[in-house]
């Protein structure tokens, strides 16, 4: 069960009223959904709350995602997004965040939506990097994540720049084959 795509979890929830399919995608989006409300909000106990919010809609049908409109977790943070707004107005007064500031946050739905592409792109990157050797994982992260030159790596961990060079080419090599195939292995016959 833990497999089956988001919108196949999103459709057990709707039609079916499916607790466990409730529960995977809490589970699968909890954190980095709370990551962004909280950043929008900048409240830890009003981001605990739309985050409540959120997956309360997500049970009761509010709201309907259309696989025709794009991917589930865009849905799911516009979702949050605008119940962030909504609950932002209604406790403006408790917050105390202006007019202003709410209204920016409405106007900038693109910006939002762009950040979610990123942060799923973010993801899907990470992912593949976690599929590398340990050697090779060190060495993409000093070179792409630190800036590291590859001459400072190879003193760092005290070999040759051409070993440092030749994991960089495989790491790449191996990252772009991962990527092209969308994430999945291909089966050795």
């Amino acid at each position: 069960m833990d497999t089956l795509k988001d919108f196949e979890l999103y459709h057990k929830i709707k039609h079916d009223r499916h607790k466990p399919s409730l529960e995977i995608l809490y589970d699968r989006y909890e954190r980095v959904l709370y990551s962004f409300i909280y950043k929008m909000t900048g409240n830890r106990e009003l981001a605990e709350e739309v985050l409540q919010e959120v997956f309360i809609k997500l049970w009761r049908g509010i709201g309907e995602y259309n696989t025709d409109k794009g991917k589930f977790s865009s849905w799911l943070f516009m979702m949050s997004r605008n119940t962030a707004i909504d609950l932002l107005r209604k406790h403006r007064n408790e917050t105390a965040l202006e007019d202003e500031h709410i209204e920016y946050l409405a106007d900038h739905q693109e910006d939002v939506s762009k950040e979610v592409e990123w942060n799923e792109e973010k993801q899907i990157i990470r992912e593949a990097v976690s599929t590398l050797s340990k050697e090779q994982q060190t060495i993409i992260e000093d070179v792409y994540f630190k800036g590291m030159t590859q001459k400072s790596i190879a003193e760092k961990l005290g070999i040759p720049i051409g070993t440092v060079k030749g994991r960089v080419r495989l790491s790449l090599k191996h990252l772009r084959t991962k990527l092209s195939r969308g994430g999945k292995e291909e089966e050795e016959a």
